[in-house]
């Protein structure tokens, strides 16, 4: 059974429990980062980003965020090494942000947000499928990147030409030849910690790679994103802003960083 989730006073991140309880589990995300309080590991693997634009197929507005699919039947675009063991393919990616700059990552750093959060979905192919991973302790990785008020970004902005065709909820257009690997910062250093999704149902299955160093995103752009909608056709239009969790307890669990 679907049940209906949102971002809104009557079915937002406060009210997830009533149908998903893990919501108040052991391990879940986001969370805000102390960059006092988290230990220095020299074991931890610098990232191994792989990404072949073929693989891109689509871009669509599932009426919480829009996001990018790829084809996930071969090995072309991968996640390996960090703090995860064996391969892990590329799924998708989707945006979290807010009503202004002034909010709307999921993580926070010390307390601060950034305008909008950049989260990129791999599963481990020691599973059989994306499904069966997402339930499994070690089956997700996602890497997570923050977006600052900057300049204009010139490879965000290919994603951002399409938002005309996916203005509403269940609209979607092919997207073919994109590098997501334009999407990242230049530096890698990463904190990582055990956690879940950020939506419903809110699996605990998430091994987080939170990358240190933000990418730059214009004014202008952010209010393409604000331009999208939770609605669909024919409903009444209502703005897809705040399509974002807040920080969860930690409850004991330990977070490392890449670097010193």
């Amino acid at each position: 059974m679907s049940h209906a989730w949102g971002y809104a006073a009557n079915n937002g991140p406060d009210k997830w429990s009533k149908n998903f309880p893990i919501a108040n589990g052991p391990r879940q995300s986001p969370i805000n980062i102390a960059p006092a309080a988290s230990s220095y590991d020299a074991g931890l693997k610098p990232l191994q980003l792989k990404y072949d634009p073929s693989t891109c197929l689509e871009i669509l507005n599932n009426g919480h965020s829009f996001q990018v699919t790829f084809a996930d039947d071969t090995d072309s675009s991968t996640l390996k090494d960090g703090p995860v063991s064996g391969t892990y393919r590329l799924k998708q990616f989707h945006f979290h942000w807010g009503a202004s700059d002034e909010k709307g990552s999921e993580h926070t750093v010390d307390g601060t947000k950034y305008p909008a959060e950049l989260h990129l979905v791999h599963w481990n192919t020691k599973y059989t499928s994306f499904g069966e991973a997402a339930s499994k302790p070690d089956g997700l990785a996602v890497v997570g990147v923050f977006l600052k008020i900057g300049g204009a970004n010139a490879s965000l902005q290919k994603v951002l030409d399409t938002f005309t065709a996916i203005k509403a909820k269940g609209k979607q257009t092919s997207f073919a030849d994109f590098d997501p690997s334009t999407l990242l910062p230049a530096c890698l250093d990463y904190w990582t910690y055990d956690g879940s999704l950020t939506t419903p149902p809110l699996l605990e299955s998430v091994t987080w790679i939170v990358c240190k160093e933000p990418i730059s995103v214009s004014s202008e752009q952010m209010k393409k994103f604000r331009g999208l909608l939770f609605s669909a056709e024919g409903e009444a239009e209502c703005c897809m802003v705040d399509n974002y969790r807040p920080p969860q307890p930690l409850k004991g669990r330990s977070v490392r960083a890449s670097f010193k």
